[in-house]
């Protein structure tokens, strides 16, 4: 079963230096329909304002992946790591049993648009963490790149869940499949760009939620950029 949320339907927050879409119910949004996907808690589509950004703030057992698609958000945390993370890499927080961390738009004249994901962790209490690696284009063009799993593999960063993330960019005859298990379920979020997903046809912002497939199909890329969620049931 396939099932499609379009853009338009997110929540949707603005706070002046803040521009947000709720896939899932966060904060001031609250949709009892979507409180998330399996053990996928939230993304969230921000674009901050040059020269703003979220001040120091906490979080507890939490996976958080900050994936940004243009500009580059600075990050500064209570383990003493202070980042930028531009276009192209994938950081992950494990929030553990404790952390605190801000996130700013450093740039006098560009915004900065990035997805904000938390995915429930399968184990609580542990060290907070933290991990940032680069994907290259190259690797994610015309195929499905795993950019974050449970174990680290194939040089993705390591998530304590029960999940697995992939990065791809589409275009014209580029296609790509991927089994999987009809137990799990997996969710397909469009970063920007045109994509058909077994079939359907997904514009940018758009998502498809999978339930009891055994396969995913992408194809009739035009410019499309995605990630893939494999999820606990």
């Amino acid at each position: 079963m396939i099932t499609l949320r379009k853009s338009a339907e997110r929540g949707y927050a603005d706070h002046g230096w803040l521009k947000s879409y709720h896939s899932f119910s966060f904060a001031g949004y609250y949709d009892p329909a979507h409180m998330g996907f399996g053990n996928l808690r939230v993304i969230n589509e921000d674009r901050i304002a040059p020269g703003t950004g979220f001040g120091t703030h906490g979080h507890r057992d939490m996976e958080i992946i900050s994936y940004v698609m243009s500009g580059a958000i600075g990050h500064k945390d209570s383990m003493g790591n202070g980042a930028s993370i531009p276009p192209g890499d994938v950081q992950r927080m494990s929030a553990g049993r404790g952390i605190q961390h801000s996130e700013f738009n450093h740039a006098a004249d560009a915004t900065t648009h990035l997805l904000q994901i938390w995915i429930a962790p399968n184990v609580t209490g542990i060290a907070p963490g933290y991990e940032q690696k680069t994907f290259a284009p190259a690797d994610k063009r015309g195929k499905l790149r795993l950019v974050a799993s449970h174990d680290g593999a194939q040089g993705s960063v390591t998530i304590h869940a029960d999940a697995s993330l992939y990065a791809g960019l589409f275009d014209g005859d580029e296609r790509a499949e991927l089994a999987l298990d009809p137990a799990r379920k997996s969710y397909v979020q469009l970063v920007r760009g045109e994509l058909q997903v077994n079939g359907q046809t997904l514009a940018a912002g758009d998502a498809a939620k999978l339930e009891s497939e055994d396969r995913l199909q992408l194809s009739h890329g035009k410019d499309a950029e995605v990630l893939v969620f494999d999820l606990a049931p």
